[in-house]
């Protein structure tokens, strides 16, 4: 089948399903009946975090130079919220007796979420590689970890374009699956 046809097929496929109301007894025997489909498929989403085919390969290049390239991945919500409270200062209430958060360092919460994203490999090759950290340190530069190189090798814009790009994967970008569920409801 060419493209034409293919659309064409999935155009007719979508005009045939119909929407139809099921008793409580039905849907719930159509659930029964896919059980295994939504067990797989619940299976398969959860590996997110390790399917390359949820991967993006990032290229820094200025002025038509490929400076340097690293994959990413996907993130969980914990491991969003693990970078966010390693780099949030927290005051404690005396009054309520409970801590709350006063300020976030952005930087390197932004930098914490790219150092997470990048795939194990990459992070191991670029951002804790010591020959990186001993060249960055000669040049003045003060590296502790590898926070520190994502921070003085990526601008700020670029920083945020990543960031964009593992949003899109963990699903902070993905209204047309929202919708569909909306619907669906």
């Amino acid at each position: 089948m060419d493209k034409k046809e293919i659309t064409a097929a999935q155009t007719e496929e979508k005009a045939q399903v119909e929407e139809r109301d099921f008793t409580e007894e039905q849907n719930k025997a159509q659930t029964r009946m896919f059980e295994n489909d939504f067990i797989s498929g619940l299976i398969a989403a959860a590996g997110f975090r390790t399917d390359e085919a949820e991967q993006k390969h990032i290229e820094i290049i200025r002025n038509g130079i490929l400076f340097f390239a690293f994959d990413i991945r996907a993130l969980g919500e914990e491991e969003y919220n693990k970078c966010k409270t390693k780099h949030t200062k927290y005051v404690r209430n005396k009054q309520l007796g409970i801590k709350l958060p006063e300020d976030t360092n952005t930087v390197k919460y932004r930098c914490a979420i790219i150092y997470q994203a990048t795939v194990e490999k990459d992070r191991a090759k670029l951002w804790d590689n010591k020959q990186i950290w001993e060249a960055l340190n000669n040049k003045g530069l003060q590296i502790m970890n590898g926070l520190d190189v994502i921070e003085y090798s990526l601008k700020s814009g670029e920083k945020e374009k990543v960031i964009e790009e593992i949003d899109k994967l963990s699903g902070y970008d993905s209204n047309d699956n929202l919708e569909e569920v909306a619907k669906n409801s």
